[in-house]
């Protein structure tokens, strides 16, 4: 691990908020341990993850994408383990390269470990937004059910590179507190945890939800899940664009602020949101240390 100090950015998509750590040489070792401290709300800076910023060509797991996308999302979850994705911190990882110079409004590509990821950067004038083709859902068969209490409901199982249960309710507030994760059933539906979505209507194609992200608990918002929601929705409402040939929008409030999702006939789905940096600053060498 290393002890020389860190540089790291703070930064927010709808409230899901990150650590951001820029490295592009894959010079500095982040084991949990160190992730776990660093996304602690009350030892450390705090977060519901940390975004690894890296070149694609200099991490093991991102070289094969290296000529598609120059820089990869190294994504890890606020308890330290590795996640596949994040929507909105793609969108922040993206709003971090544009801070620091590195990419200018418009287009980018950016690497994930669930794939390559296409970013639009807004022009400041029309909004400043950014939009990521997130790319299509996929929707395994089989029955789940989640359960908070006495109460348990059907949920629609979507992958959106990482895995989400969908449940439609009638009050966000059967959700629970949430700080643990809804049991689901069944187990072998989701070996490696699930995201669990809480969704409640509130107009035609307008939803709200909430979601116990797995390795962080509830958070403000998840772009995943958001889009998984929509998915769902679309589908619970007799909608699918491969089937009309017409893309499908759902606007999604979440308790950190609003997403627009929208899927295309051809199962591209794309997710439209604001991403802002808040701060800058350098980790202490000393309070690294007891991390190792």
């Amino acid at each position: 691990m290393s002890t020389s100090p860190i540089t790291f950015l703070k930064g927010h998509g709808t409230e899901n908020d990150f650590v951001i750590v820029p490295d592009p040489d894959n010079s500095i070792d982040l084991p949990p341990s160190l992730v776990a401290r660093l996304c602690d709300r009350r030892a450390g800076i705090g977060g519901d993850g940390l975004l690894h910023v890296v070149r694609s060509a200099e991490h093991p797991e991102a070289r094969s994408m290296a000529d598609a996308a120059e820089w990869f999302m190294d994504y890890r979850n606020a308890d330290g383990s590795i996640a596949e994705m994040c929507g909105n911190g793609v969108r922040v990882f993206a709003r971090y390269l544009q801070r620091a110079g590195l990419v200018g409004e418009g287009d980018l590509a950016v690497a994930t470990r669930g794939g390559v990821k296409l970013v639009h950067i807004a022009k400041a004038d029309s909004g400043g937004g950014i939009t990521v083709s997130m790319g299509r859902a996929v929707l395994p068969e089989g029955d789940v059910t989640v359960s908070v209490g006495t109460r348990d409901w059907p949920a629609r199982n979507v992958n959106m590179g990482n895995p989400h249960a969908v449940a439609f309710v009638d009050d966000l507030e059967h959700a629970g507190d949430l700080f643990t994760a809804p049991p689901f059933s069944p187990a072998s539906a989701y070996p490696d945890g699930v995201n669990i979505e809480f969704v409640v209507d509130r107009g035609p194609r307008h939803v709200a939800m909430r979601v116990h992200e797995r390795g962080s608990g509830e958070t403000r918002s998840c772009g995943t899940g958001a889009c998984a929601v929509a998915v769902a929705a679309a589908r619970r409402d007799g909608a699918d664009p491969a089937v009309t040939g017409e893309p499908v929008t759902y606007t999604v409030d979440l308790p950190g602020g609003r997403l627009v999702i929208t899927e295309r006939p051809d199962g591209t789905i794309e997710m439209t949101g604001p991403a802002v940096i808040v701060a800058e600053g350098t980790i202490d060498t000393d309070w690294i240390a007891p991390a190792a």
